[in-house]
């Protein structure tokens, strides 16, 4: 695995699956990252992009605006949101600018693709790191019904169908995971060195 080269554009992408934490742990992240690099990002999340957008997109073909999981959203909008994400993120590291990116990416993990950035159609030169976070399907399970966001709404009342999706990472040096059942400040310093190795 190659160190980072003073210069070239970063794309730091917090993946896992919903509940997790992952944006939480991004924001956390972020000025921390900024100080030990002394350079900007800018923050992309899955949800703030595309949230309103999709829920009306759903409203209007199934009539549930919650609905970010069923087989319709999977087959008919999935992949164009992350096209989407992916295109902005391109912009970016094309302009040099650094991206933390926070969204599932699942498929794109699983692939192996999101660690080949041409295989992403990003430029070549870009620094990828992953931060993978971890939590129990029951933790993750139990901090969406607490959270109660309506988007979870599909996933709690077909939580046997969604579990069969929710993947564990391949190995890879670019990924690094992190179990956020308990949040441990030493094992977060450690994940913040790797993703700005």
């Amino acid at each position: 695995m190659q160190s980072h080269t003073k210069g070239l554009p970063r794309l730091i992408l917090f993946a896992g699956h919903a509940g997790t934490g992952k944006t939480t742990l991004a924001k956390k992240a972020l000025p921390l990252i900024r100080d030990i690099t002394g350079e900007d990002y800018f923050f992309l999340d899955k949800d703030t992009v595309y949230g309103q957008f999709s829920a009306h997109i759903m409203d209007l073909n199934t009539g549930n605006p919650n609905d970010r999981d069923s087989p319709y959203y999977l087959d008919n909008l999935r992949d164009w949101e992350y096209s989407g994400l992916i295109d902005i993120v391109r912009e970016n590291l094309a302009l040099n600018v650094n991206v933390i990116l926070i969204g599932p990416f699942s498929r794109e993990i699983e692939s192996g693709k999101i660690f080949n950035p041409q295989e992403m159609n990003l430029p070549e030169q870009t620094h990828v790191r992953v931060a993978w976070i971890d939590l129990d399907d029951n933790e993750a399970k139990r901090r969406m019904q607490v959270r109660a966001d309506t988007r979870d709404e599909w996933k709690l009342n077909h939580w046997d169908q969604y579990l069969k999706r929710r993947i564990s990472p391949p190995e890879n040096p670019l990924i690094q995971r992190f179990d956020n059942t308990q949040f441990d400040q030493g094992n977060f310093d450690q994940l913040i060195k790797h993703l700005i190795s």
